[in-house]
């Protein structure tokens, strides 16, 4: 492995079977991640988990917070701060409900995953140290679902700060996979007063690290990463600040991102359209280049 793309065995049978017409695409689920970003005296690092090696789904590579979309966090209107519902939905090209859930789905991960919390009693604040044992025990009811990110705003009194994400791209998981994925990738600044951990059972590490570091690492080998880990690190990685990227968010373009497989001299050629670098030549045997 020349770097370190993440790309499962069993994906040349797939791409063959979807090709045939003996395989059916899954549907994918909405989900959503964020690049949570701090500025240092050594410049701008992003929080990054590695999904323990055991897991089904990108076991081993690297990661932003982030999981699917909770349907009961579009059953009813919450406390929020920002951008209107309907400002959200215009730009994430979905209705009103849907977008409410997806803008929740990025902030309760980053809760569940990281303990960081973008929520405040009102819509100019925003929660201090999340680490106490109160505040344990909720982010552990909302991981095994037992109550929603919304009944858990309400049931805290919190006002959730949709003003403090910006969302930056989209990507499609591939139809040839599985596990499929509609992700939102935003950007969000580490709040004052609030730290990261490693609060997730998926992760056997965490690291803050400067974007051009952890594409370096890609590039080597040494950091395994899925095609849209590397490609949104290697776009913030311009940036000074973490400001930076924020202001820059809303001129992004979110068309989604789906890799695409076709037949071409007798092999597959996986590519995703705007990611040259992702190319990958199958040849009947299987290996790639």
């Amino acid at each position: 492995m020349a770097n370190g793309q993440w790309y499962p065995a069993e994906w040349p049978d797939r791409i063959r079977a979807l090709a045939d017409g003996t395989l059916r695409p899954a549907e994918p689920r909405r989900a959503a991640t964020v690049m949570l970003l701090k500025d240092t005296a050594a410049g701008t690092v992003v929080h990054m988990l590695r999904r323990r090696a055991s897991m089904a789904f990108a076991g081993g590579a690297y990661a932003y917070p982030g999981g699917g979309v909770d349907p009961r966090d579009d059953e009813h209107q919450i406390h929020w701060a920002g951008p209107t519902r309907a400002w959200w939905a215009d730009r994430l090209g979905v209705d009103e409900t849907t977008a409410q859930a997806i803008v929740c789905a990025a902030v309760r991960e980053t809760y569940e995953e990281a303990g960081v919390l973008l929520a405040g009693p009102t819509g100019e604040s925003v929660v201090g140290d999340t680490t106490g044992e109160e505040w344990e025990a909720d982010r552990a009811a909302l991981v095994a679902r037992e109550v929603s990110f919304a009944g858990f705003l309400e049931w805290r009194g919190l006002v959730l700060r949709s003003d403090l994400l910006g969302v930056w791209t989209r990507w499609i998981t591939p139809e040839f996979e599985p596990r499929r994925y509609d992700t939102w990738f935003f950007a969000a600044a580490l709040p004052a007063g609030q730290r990261t951990r490693n609060a997730s059972t998926e992760a056997d590490r965490t690291v803050w690290i400067r974007p051009q570091e952890a594409a370096e690492g890609y590039d080597k080998g040494e950091l395994l990463m899925m095609p849209p880990t590397i490609a949104t690190l290697r776009q913030i990685a311009g940036y000074g600040s973490a400001a930076d990227v924020l202001a820059a968010a809303p001129l992004r373009d979110l068309s989604p991102v789906l890799a695409r497989a076709r037949l071409e001299d007798g092999e597959i050629v996986l590519s995703w359209p705007g990611h040259d670098e992702f190319t990958k030549h199958i040849p009947s045997g299987g290996a790639t280049a």
